[in-house]
């Protein structure tokens, strides 16, 4: 389970981002000082900070500047969305993306998903080994031959493994918000990738959940 350290001093905010991301299945803590923010990020080994800039005792960007000194966990900066030197500063010393207030909770939670995929590297289930940083994925040490779009797929079923995900949560990861079409390139993917892994070796790695989507247990 991946666990996301949320740093907001606005606690209607807080409550409601910690809500969403539990829901989807991630650990969070919440802190609402930026001092405690970061001895806590410090501390403990985060899979991912959201980190507001407005903040008592310490702010958002002085906290990932500190922060980049000791350490590289992926960090989402939370900015009004009229502070462009917030977002350039933030960048500039390191964040690894910025979401503006107000917004959608669906494009934070693919953010999140984004930031949190480029910092693990493999993963395995049974004979199926995926590097997403060398972009290989092999079956009992063969190498599958995937298109970027397939191999993307499957790295989001895994991460996701044992929940069902939907078609339009694939296609809003996978394919992007500015995606022109059907959810039906979904199920077309799908049937690829079932192609390439699930027939050609004679397993069930890829389960369909009628009415809603997929799953890899």
């Amino acid at each position: 389970m991946h666990h996301v350290l949320i740093v907001e001093d606005e606690q209607k905010i807080a409550r409601f981002v910690s809500l969403e991301l539990e829901h989807e299945g991630y650990k969070t803590t919440v802190i609402g000082d930026g001092r405690e923010a970061y001895e806590s990020a410090v501390a403990y080994d985060y899979d991912l900070i959201i980190l507001d800039v407005m903040l008592p005792s310490l702010n958002g960007i002085e906290i990932l500047r500190r922060l980049r000194q000791v350490k590289d966990t992926p960090v989402i900066i939370l900015t009004a969305r009229d502070q462009i030197v917030d977002k350039v500063a933030g960048l500039d010393i390191g964040a690894n993306d910025y979401i503006t207030k107000p917004f959608a909770i669906e494009e934070l939670l693919a953010r999140i998903r984004a930031n949190i995929r480029k910092k693990t590297h493999v993963y395995e289930i049974g004979k199926l080994r995926i590097d997403t940083s060398s972009h290989i994925a092999t079956y009992d040490g063969e190498m599958l031959v995937l298109t970027k779009k397939e191999f993307d797929l499957l790295v989001y079923l895994i991460e996701n493994r044992n929940k069902v995900i939907s078609r339009e949560q694939a296609l809003v990861t996978v394919w992007g918000y500015d995606f022109v079409g059907s959810t039906n390139v979904v199920d077309v993917y799908i049937r690829y990738l079932r192609a390439k892994i699930d027939d050609k070796y004679g397993i069930n790695l890829i389960e369909t959940v009628r009415g809603f989507g997929y799953v890899i247990r």
